[in-house]
């Protein structure tokens, strides 16, 4: 039984000791309850006015204002719903949003919600911010799901909210580990942010290359030649592959094996000594494209695409993500692209040394991402653990 647990968590701040105890959130709340549509639907949503908070509003652990607003005389009507600073927000329906929350920011002024947003408001005691990022952990998340009613498992109702049964802290020590996980919340929106601005930067760079808006100089400053517009096919050619996934040992190697979803894994032979494309050529993901590094081999569900005449196969590469493969799709059961079909694709083609250049300045940026993107897959994985071992 909950009961018979040890009551303290494995991972905790030095200056705090003794167990933790077992409340229900109904007994440490001053309101677990939810608003309503207004009488008049979508019809009397506004642009602006007071902040109206419906389930795609709350995101995990965030709360996104910009979107609808009602009058100031909908909300009178509405006391009964009217939000605070403090206030955690939870999703009570809706399939793919139910059971996310937030924290309403302290610089929150005035809004209300719909019926599906639950509205809980703790006594001053206990911290929304530590109760919240219990409730988005693993062990909240159980409790979130058992607590459904309905054959489908579809909503929450306040009943089984206040039920909730939580092992809690102080109030000093709900705030430490509120403020620290808030503290990494802040540098995964942060990374974040800065990998869409990353992403964002290279796709309109890219628009520039290849209008010629943004053209490259030389060692000595001078243009490039003109880009010539060729088929695909004469700027690369085609190979096949007649590995099969059931072929393949269980035995670990060290060259890469690709397949539709990217790397398989590891095998002790390989096919291709350079570097090179592979197009997953039919099923769902049909057009895919990936740069296989040297030593390894495809599954003969990809076609293996080489650059022809010396040209660049990381410019390559960045040509192929341009093209919409999906025009090229045959057959309705199985979708399947041919290389005589695509290969006709009419590319604008810059010199090779040109195209080096341009596949050097984009592989910069894509290493930015890229590490942008570890340091926020790393910054997730740590905050998981961290809500594994610091709650009950």
């Amino acid at each position: 039984m909950m009961e018979d647990i040890k009551k303290i968590p494995v991972l905790r701040f030095p200056e705090f000791s003794g167990e933790w105890e077992i409340k229900k959130l109904g007994d440490i709340s001053e309101k677990v309850g939810s608003g309503s549509t207004p009488s008049g639907g979508e019809k009397v949503y506004q642009t602006y006015g007071i902040p109206f908070i419906r389930s795609q509003n709350v995101l995990k652990n965030k709360l996104n204002l910009d979107r609808t607003h009602i009058s100031e005389e909908i909300n009178i009507k509405m006391k009964g719903s009217i939000v605070k600073p403090n206030d955690i927000l939870l999703n009570i329906t809706g399939g793919g949003s139910i059971g996310r929350s937030c924290v309403v920011p302290h610089t929150f002024t005035i809004g209300n919600v719909n019926q599906h947003v639950c509205i809980i408001r703790l006594n001053k005691l206990n911290n929304s911010g530590f109760i919240q990022v219990f409730l988005s952990s693993y062990e909240g998340q159980k409790l979130i799901y058992q607590g459904q009613t309905g054959s489908g498992r579809e909503g929450l109702n306040f009943q089984s909210i206040r039920l909730f049964k939580i092992f809690i802290p102080q109030f000093n020590e709900q705030q430490k580990i509120a403020d620290f996980l808030t503290r990494i919340d802040i540098r995964i929106d942060r990374l974040s942010k800065k990998k869409n601005l990353l992403e964002s930067y290279k796709k309109g760079v890219m628009q520039n290359i290849f209008s010629q808006e943004l053209r490259f100089k030389d060692e000595d400053g001078n243009n490039y030649p003109e880009w010539e517009e060729k088929k695909l096919g004469d700027f690369c050619l085609k190979k096949s592959s007649n590995i099969s996934a059931n072929s393949l040992s269980d035995n670990e190697g060290e060259y890469k094996i690709y397949g539709a979803t990217g790397l398989i894994k590891k095998i002790d032979f390989y096919k291709e000594s350079d570097s090179y494309i592979s197009i997953f050529k039919d099923g769902a993901g049909v057009g895919r494209v990936i740069l296989c590094e040297k030593k390894s081999s495809v599954l003969g569900t990809l076609y293996i695409l080489k650059t022809k005449n010396n040209n660049s196969i990381n410019f390559l590469y960045i040509v192929l993500q341009r093209i919409f493969f999906l025009k090229y799709i045959v057959g309705s059961t199985i979708p399947h692209i041919y290389f005589k079909d695509f290969s006709l694709e009419k590319i604008k083609l810059p010199s090779i040394k040109e195209q080096i250049r341009i596949a050097d300045f984009l592989t910069e940026i894509d290493n930015k991402i890229n590490l942008v993107e570890k340091q926020l897959t790393d910054s997730k994985k740590y905050k998981k653990s961290l809500l594994q071992k610091m709650f009950i």
